[in-house]
């Protein structure tokens, strides 16, 4: 197939996308998070490969792209950030425990822990089942009463049921619902910034 070919089959994979994500779902989970700023909790991020990155500049932008002058603006936190704390985490407590273990440190109730992964904590490979570690921080979150929120690819995964909220991009394609997870938390970011100027 000749690049020509592959582009216009992404583009048009695009196309589809678009209108297969839940615009209901995406509502539930800036009402969510705009609750948080209302309530002054605290918003914790996470994921693991390009969602690690994902939750990185998700952070970024709720703590940056939604600030309005004069306004409370987002606690928002990245967990994938401190290389000496992930690192001595995994080499200790095992990789299973990287999110959870943070957030035993700060996780209050009614704070929101937002987890990132393309295929939502379902399937395998060779370091066995993935993304159980963002399983294990949802149920903390849950324990400790706060809320949570997915995003997540394919067929929404584990996550899909264990979450508050999931908004899924349902289309098997990595490289896609990567891609499609980086435009919703913009879009999000865009959102909570006109709610908190009406506000």
């Amino acid at each position: 197939m000749e690049s020509r070919e592959l582009i216009e089959t992404y583009f048009a994979e695009m196309k589809t996308i678009v209108d297969l994500i839940s615009r209901e779902t995406l509502d539930r989970a800036i009402e969510l998070l705009f609750g948080a700023w209302k309530g002054g909790n605290q918003v914790f991020i996470c994921g693991n490969g390009g969602s690690a990155s994902t939750a990185s500049h998700f952070a970024c932008d709720l703590s940056k792209a939604t600030s309005v002058d004069g306004k409370r603006r987002f606690k928002a936190t990245s967990l994938n950030e401190n290389a000496a704390l992930l690192t001595a985490l995994v080499n200790d407590n095992g990789f299973a425990n990287l999110f959870s273990e943070q957030l035993r440190n700060s996780f209050q109730k009614g704070d929101i822990l937002v987890c990132i992964s393309v295929h939502g904590g379902s399937g395998r490979d060779k370091a066995e089942s993935w993304s159980q570690n963002l399983l294990k921080a949802i149920q903390l979150a849950k324990d400790t009463g706060g809320r949570t929120i997915g995003f997540s690819g394919f067929d929404g995964g584990v996550m899909k049921e264990m979450v508050d909220v999931c908004v899924v991009v349902p289309f098997n394609s990595t490289p896609q619902v990567e891609s499609f997870h980086l435009a919703i938390e913009h879009l999000i970011c865009l959102c909570l910034k006109h709610k908190i100027e009406r506000a």
